[in-house]
């Protein structure tokens, strides 16, 4: 693939992970903790991490989430919290598409994903809070985090099965 349209690619994916994380956080979900969210960005992640790889799919993440800041409103705060999750879990969902694509499948991955972002976040929100105490919330974010990344790796995997289809990777 050449380097212009590898380029215009991944504009493309930032702009939609950009529109998804927008679109999200008008969704509010009924649920008393803070930080469960449904995570429709990282369908986007999945995709470039196996379309393209880590250090792309890393500046997928950081590239969206300083533009979620900007333009969400979310200022430097959600930054920290968005960046530091997105950045783990694409690490973690990277090792195991690339170390164990065979013996995990992308739903695996992405609830992989979605329980280490959810941990990211919360060793965030530990150390602004200076208080281990926030600890209380990660059985409800590791079972929202099954649910979602179960979500969002099934959605990755139907638009990866999709794309292979029109050969534009």
């Amino acid at each position: 693939m050449s380097s212009v349209k590898k380029t215009v690619l991944l504009g493309l994916l930032i702009s939609q992970a950009l529109v998804l994380s927008i679109i999200e956080s008008w969704i509010q979900i009924p649920v008393p903790v803070p930080g469960v969210k449904l995570g429709l960005a990282n369908i986007i992640t999945v995709v470039v991490i196996v379309y393209f790889g880590f250090r792309e799919a890393l500046t997928v993440v950081v590239v969206r989430c300083v533009l979620t800041s900007f333009f969400g409103g979310g200022g430097w705060m959600f930054f920290f919290f968005s960046a530091a999750g997105g950045i783990l879990s694409t690490m973690i969902m990277s090792i195991l598409y690339k170390t164990g694509r065979n013996k995990f499948s992308l739903t695996g991955i992405s609830i992989a994903g979605a329980i280490t972002h959810n941990i990211g976040q919360l060793l965030v929100a530990v150390f602004f809070m200076r208080d281990l105490a926030v600890a209380v919330y990660l059985p409800v974010l590791l079972v929202s985090g099954c649910i979602m990344g179960f979500f969002v790796g099934f959605v990755s995997n139907l638009l990866v099965n999709a794309l292979k289809k029109t050969k534009m990777y």
